[in-house]
């Protein structure tokens, strides 16, 4: 049986930077962003994101996050993969469980993310 865990999020910090960029190509950058946590995750979190933004204005992103706190009860951490997509003012992802510490060791699940521009994330969590 699965855990649904909800949260919103705040950006703490954006540090975003271009590493290959022309006219008329995709932009891409990569950016280290920090965010806080509230709901059932009452934890912080350090995201490294690569960008590619395209001539539309619209992006592409896969990053790694990993979440310190406390998340649906258990303290510990959580290491999160995302595969999302930037259109229409927001930024929406796909989110998998790749690692957790301590009470959120051998945690697995999967969920979704969306900024626009207040966060929310939602995790689908199987049980320790």
């Amino acid at each position: 049986m699965t855990t649904r865990v909800k949260a919103e999020f705040e950006i703490a910090s954006w540090d975003e930077t271009p590493f290959d960029e022309a006219v008329g190509v995709a932009k891409l950058t990569e950016a280290l962003v920090e965010k806080k946590y509230s709901g059932d995750i009452e934890a912080t979190s350090t995201t490294k994101w690569l960008m590619s933004y395209a001539p539309d204005k619209t992006a592409t992103f896969v990053g790694i996050e990993r979440i310190k706190g406390t998340v649906g009860g258990k303290h510990g951490s959580l290491v999160m993969l995302h595969d999302g997509d930037f259109k229409d003012g927001a930024a929406t992802a796909t989110l998998r469980i790749v690692s957790g510490t301590d009470e959120l060791k051998g945690l697995t699940g999967k969920g979704t993310f969306r900024a626009d521009p207040a966060g929310s994330v939602t995790l689908e969590l199987d049980p320790v």
